[in-house]
């Protein structure tokens, strides 16, 4: 099996560095990721070579966070961040230590948020180094904050939902200690940017541990504090029912807000938004999923042409796939239907077009829209089946009024 390139070039960088005379390990992630037997998304490298030292070695070497001693050296495509041992000071602005001190690997790995993820591997034999027991709580799969537990999650309030997050991903139990910690946060996220909030929880919802996660948040009340919205409703149904291949966060945040009662109307969605940033794109695909599940639950009542354009919808899928968990005798029937609706997954082009309705003598205006999704309701259902049929169509509407034409 070839090596990995990412970790082919973290060792590369190690052996690089250890050539030259300084100490350099596999750092976090990558270790306990190994460890575990997945493949790391990333590789750090730890070491005692200073920030001005690093770029004298390596000339593709960056800062972007040179006073703390991070650096990111690059190949190609590749990227490894390499980054001095250090002690922190005092965390003033709940995110990043007010001073540092390049010291040595003990008290780097003393200054790391868990057990777990304080762990350094020797890049030439692979031995592990572990100065705070993380190798036993790594087997044992429980996650324990490094050091005192209050004092550690109080200096960064996001490693609270860090914490959430590992132990939902990696099936971990909590520290008894750590877990208290986390209970008495109150306020849990104070001081922590919305952006760095919503970048954990997506983060969590893209990942199968989601429905795990989600309990989490709601055992430890810190569900209000990251939506901004009550829960009217106990259960995971929806979001469990997810499966393991759905990686878009905002459909996983769905299920868990249908889950928890009703679909937010405009306003809570505007909360949702704030408190969690989400883009444009983001919050448009969330409104059209409970658009779509909207229109599933009342699905007998509707048009055979608002059927097929319903099925035709970019989010169809995804919104049915909320829509069977809960539902799942009329959800199979959705699909057989829409299977003979849309043999083959999308609708017919319109007959007609804008150009059509000026070529045939009508001056453009507002009722256009009107006027061409009429006629094309009446393409899907078969009452027009050519272009003749459908501009004859068009015509008649245009000397009558149109659903989108004010009585």
């Amino acid at each position: 099996m070839p090596e990995d390139p990412a970790r082919e070039f973290a060792v590369s960088i190690a052996r690089r560095l250890r050539d030259h005379g300084h100490v350099a390990y596999l750092a976090g992630g990558c270790v306990r990721d190994r460890l575990l037997g997945l493949v790391p998304a990333d590789y750090d490298v730890a070491t005692d070579a200073r920030p001005d030292r690093i770029k004298a070695l390596f000339r593709s070497a960056i800062g972007v966070g040179e006073s703390f001693g991070v650096m990111l050296v690059r190949r190609g495509e590749l990227v490894t961040e390499v980054a001095t041992f250090r002690s922190d000071g005092e965390y003033l602005d709940r995110r990043r230590p007010d001073s540092i001190r390049f010291a040595d690997e003990a008290s780097d790995a003393a200054r790391r948020d868990f057990t777990v993820n304080a762990l350094f591997e020797d890049p030439i034999d692979g031995t592990i180094v572990d100065h705070v027991g993380g190798r036993p709580d790594l087997e044992a799969r429980l996650l324990r904050a490094v050091g005192d537990p209050k004092a550690r999650l109080s200096e960064d309030r996001l490693r609270v939902l860090r914490a959430i997050r590992f132990a939902a991903r990696f099936g971990f139990r909590i520290e008894e200690g750590t877990e208290a910690a986390i209970s008495g946060s109150t306020p849990a996220l104070e001081g922590v940017s919305r952006e760095r909030v919503g970048g954990e929880l997506r983060r969590m919802l893209a990942d199968p541990g989601r429905g795990t996660a989600a309990r989490l948040l709601e055992r430890f009340e810190l569900d209000r504090e990251v939506l901004g919205l009550p829960r009217t409703n106990p259960g995971f149904e929806l979001l469990d029912g997810l499966g393991d291949e759905a990686r878009d966060p905002v459909d996983a945040l769905a299920a868990w807000l249908l889950d928890r009662g009703a679909a937010p109307d405009a306003a809570e969605r505007e909360v949702l938004r704030t408190r969690l940033m989400l883009s444009n794109e983001e919050s448009r695909r969330l409104a059209r999923l409970f658009e779509l599940v909207a229109i599933m639950d009342r699905w007998s009542e509707l048009t055979v042409a608002r059927r097929i354009r319903a099925g035709a919808d970019e989010l169809h899928h995804a919104a049915h796939a909320l829509f069977l968990v809960r539902r799942p005798g009329p959800g199979a029937r959705i699909r057989e239907e829409l299977d003979q609706l849309l043999p083959g997954g999308l609708p017919p082009d319109p007959l007609l077009d804008g150009d059509d309705l000026i070529e045939a003598g009508l001056r453009p205006g507002p009722r256009f829209k009107g006027i061409l999704d009429s006629v094309y309701d009446a393409q899907l259902e078969g009452r027009v089946r050519d272009r003749s049929e459908a501009l004859q169509h068009a015509l008649d509407l245009a000397v009558e009024p149109t659903p989108e034409t004010p009585q």
